[in-house]
């Protein structure tokens, strides 16, 4: 986030909130009153399916705000959930639309970062539209850059929009050399 638009954040009312972790910081349809930016830890804005499943849009992790787009809403279009304890500084809502409408450095910093925002959630679309747990698995590691480390798989699979099983089997087979691109790992 851009350090002069945090500053003036900083200045803006608020309260400090601690969420356990599992805890909701808010649910889909309530009435947007606080903007979230995340101090520690870290919390997930979700979407949840008709079959259950859950796809993570965004992963909040300290410096950054949790659900931006909801600075122009009345009321939040997802679930956000804590998923580690997560201390967030509360914002006015109402504050914050202030300082967006009167400071234009501000309303250009800000659009800047929903741009940088719009590119992330278009790459996870992108993989998100892949058929198969091998092509988005391929998509993510071109994306990121690596293979997935250990002990980020689960978080993987939910971000790419697969079960944990099904992330598994596609790394164990990537590993066994069934996948050309992987055979050095």
């Amino acid at each position: 986030m851009i350090e002069i638009m945090l500053s003036q954040i900083r200045t803006l009312p608020h309260a400090q909130q601690v969420f356990r972790r599992g805890q909701y910081l808010f649910h889909q349809g309530d009435t947007v009153v606080s903007m979230f930016l995340i101090e520690a830890g870290e919390a997930w804005l979700l979407r949840r399916q008709r079959d259950g499943g859950v796809i993570v849009l965004q992963r909040a992790l300290p410096g950054s705000f949790l659900a931006e787009a909801s600075l122009f809403t009345a009321r939040y279009h997802c679930d956000a959930t804590a998923i580690t304890r997560v201390s967030v500084r509360q914002i006015s809502r109402l504050a914050m639309r202030k300082l967006f409408e009167n400071d234009p450095a501000f309303a250009a910093a800000w659009a800047s970062h929903l741009a940088d925002e719009v590119r992330s959630a278009r790459l996870r679309a992108e993989i998100l539209a892949f058929k198969t747990v091998a092509e988005r698995l391929s998509a993510w590691i071109v994306a990121k850059g690596e293979f997935p480390p250990k002990g980020t798989w689960k978080t993987v699979a939910q971000e790419i929009g697969t079960s944990p099983e099904s992330l598994y089997r596609e790394i164990a087979q990537r590993r066994l050399g069934n996948d050309p691109s992987q055979s050095s790992r």
